[in-house]
């Protein structure tokens, strides 16, 4: 992904502890269900609140079903099939978008 994203205050965004003691703020993408188990794909943003390098993370995202107001839970993915499956996931749920924009700038053309 090329693209540089400025997201501001209104995007939905986590902070992560990373193993090292760092926090990241990332930027929520969506949340895909593959194989009947959802993962979220976040974008960490740099201190300006920006992700210049494009990179991606997954983690395995599950909800308290019984208490919607607990925090979720994300945990690793340490399957590289799995992984590969999630990002094949992404990668449809990215061109699904391109096109969705694609569809509406065109639409828009027409009035």
């Amino acid at each position: 992904m090329s693209r540089n994203n400025d997201y501001d205050a209104e995007e939905m965004t986590v902070e992560l502890e990373l193993d090292d003691g760092r926090n990241v703020t990332c930027a929520v993408v969506t949340i895909l269900t593959v194989e009947k188990k959802d993962y979220i794909a976040l974008l960490p943003l740099d201190e300006n609140g920006e992700n210049e390098e494009g990179e991606v993370w997954f983690y395995r995202y599950s909800e308290n079903p019984d208490d919607p107001n607990e925090e979720p839970e994300l945990d690793y993915i340490d399957d590289d099939a799995e992984y590969e499956k999630v990002a094949d996931a992404f990668d449809e749920y990215l061109d699904t978008c391109e096109f969705d924009e694609l569809v509406e700038e065109n639409d828009s053309d027409l009035f």
